[in-house]
């Protein structure tokens, strides 16, 4: 009985341990972490059908360009229109299906030092490439 005490009062104390560790914040640091460098970045998701099953998200940091395998080319192509997405030109002779699969295309971050907020729905993932060429290939 007492071997069983005592194992039972160390599992207890562990617990103890671990959850006061969790209830303490941990440094603003560790929590958000802000990327180096010239300030321009965005967290960007793209999400298929019409709910949030099916996200994928990057980070784009741009000095040096890093995050996904075309982020040098979509920080240029970022760079080029001040980090306004909306003013991308887009892919030149692009055809799309009219196929109805919709995805929405997200932005966050930082670009020149002004925030930047973007959020726009696709027909489909072809148009997304066509209307906003690299900076949402994330894959």
């Amino acid at each position: 009985m007492t071997r069983l005490s005592k194992a039972t009062a160390t599992c207890g104390a562990l617990l103890a341990s671990a959850a006061l560790l969790a209830a303490v914040p941990a440094p603003a640091q560790a929590v958000a972490p802000r990327p180096a460098g010239s300030g321009d970045y965005l967290y960007l998701t793209v999400t298929r059908g019409d709910g949030a099953s099916a996200t994928r998200g990057a980070l784009l940091l741009c000095d040096p360009p890093q995050g996904y395998a075309r982020a040098a080319d979509a920080c240029a192509e970022l760079d080029a229109v001040g980090g306004d997405i909306a003013r991308l030109a887009p892919v030149k002779g692009a055809v799309c299906p009219m196929v109805y699969a919709p995805v929405t295309a997200q932005a966050r971050g930082e670009w020149n030092g002004r925030p930047i907020e973007y959020r726009e729905r696709f027909s489909n993932a072809c148009v997304l490439a066509s209307r906003t060429g690299p900076v949402f290939a994330l894959t």
